[in-house]
């Protein structure tokens, strides 16, 4: 695998193999390893942008485990750089790596306002919850740049469209003049994922997201908003984390949640090389334990594609997580089912060419 020496700020230090790809090359670094100005420099590696042209923004989920049907990704690849992101192996299918390139090589849909207002005028169209994202994070920091998740919104508020947002990014607070609005009209949910409370842990393992400390604020000015707020402890890594469900729970409500959910972690395909590879680097002295605990959760391995099973795992350490879970959101009254979305105040928003319907 190739590798930079040690790139800073970066969640993945390898480009595993693109599984579809017939050549990889490796980098050799012999002839340069003396030259230091040269060496610090790949530490710093360049974030690039690349305009997404995509001719449709709305994705079709029929996935029995996924509780939404449709949702919108305005950005591919991810700058948080999540190690056990399992977005990771969707930057294949665009020729790249689900390592550095996937934190490093970020595509933006700048249509996708545009795209989501055609797409809510057609004319088959029965309206109901769309999710913001379901793949990469939709409030990563080119959000702030080129406000197209903001601009998605702004269709939906027209259109009365409700929207569910999933994201570990404070950046959502930006938009709480939208997000209140629809939240009056029964139009929106938030769901922030707080891994950890350990600032330190979530610096090397969500590298470029917003602190912990600054996810609870966010959830407290949500919530202090109107709007309805879910924390997802997620994912949940047996021998690294979990233990912190509790703690993570009770900071949760405290800060104005009213919901929780959580999932464990999964390692498809080339996450598993991306993740191990940070175990190693940054937690040495745990990962057999970490490692065996995934495992055990796994039926020996360390990931499995099984409806029913990806989400929660099996086994009695997965079990043990889903008793602490259900306990403690019960204690923090967080354990009630949402109240669906309004999809019935939904109508046709303005269509981009201007032309308003007849009927």
């Amino acid at each position: 695998m190739s590798s930079s020496p040690h790139a800073k700020g970066r969640g993945s230090q390898i480009d595993p193999p693109n599984r579809f790809g017939q050549t990889y090359a490796v980098p050799d670094l012999e002839h340069v390893e003396h030259d230091a100005e040269y060496m610090e420099d790949l530490r710093h590696l360049k974030t690039e942008y690349f305009l997404d042209s995509s001719k449709s923004i709305v994705s079709e989920n029929d996935s029995p485990d996924v509780p939404f049907r449709y949702s919108i990704n305005p950005y591919r690849g991810c700058l948080h750089g999540c190690s056990y992101c399992y977005a990771r192996p969707s930057h294949e299918y665009l020729g790249l790596s689900a390592g550095l390139d996937f934190e490093t090589k970020i595509f933006f849909k700048a249509d996708a306002p545009k795209l989501l207002r055609d797409w809510l005028n057609r004319p088959n169209w029965q309206p109901e919850t769309v999710v913001m994202s379901g793949v990469t994070d939709c409030y990563q920091p080119i959000e702030r740049e080129h406000r197209i998740t903001r601009g998605c919104l702004e269709v939906a508020l027209e259109a009365r469209l409700p929207i569910g947002i999933v994201t570990k990014n404070a950046l959502v607070v930006r938009d709480i003049d939208i997000l209140s609005e629809m939240a009056k009209l029964g139009l929106v949910r938030v769901a922030l994922s707080v891994t950890s409370l350990d600032q330190e842990l979530t610096r090397v393992l969500e590298p470029r997201t917003s602190s912990p400390a600054a996810r609870l604020r966010a959830i407290h000015e949500l919530s202090q908003a109107g709007i309805p707020t879910v924390v997802m402890t997620s994912p949940m890594i047996p021998g690294l984390n979990d233990s912190e469900m509790p703690a993570i729970l009770k900071a949760a409500s405290e800060a104005g949640a009213q919901f929780a959910t959580y999932i464990l972690v999964r390692l498809p395909l080339t996450v598993q090389p991306v993740f191990m590879e940070w175990l190693e680097r940054c937690l040495p002295s745990k990962r057999e334990l970490i490692e065996s605990r995934i495992r055990a959760t796994r039926d020996g391995q360390l990931n499995s594609s099984e409806f029913g099973e990806r989400m929660r795992g099996t086994g009695p350490i997965a079990q043990q997580i889903d008793q602490t879970f259900k306990v403690f959101a019960k204690r923090y009254g967080l354990n009630g089912k949402y109240e669906p979305l309004d999809a019935s105040l939904f109508r046709p928003p303005k269509p981009s060419s201007g032309q308003l319907r007849l009927f």
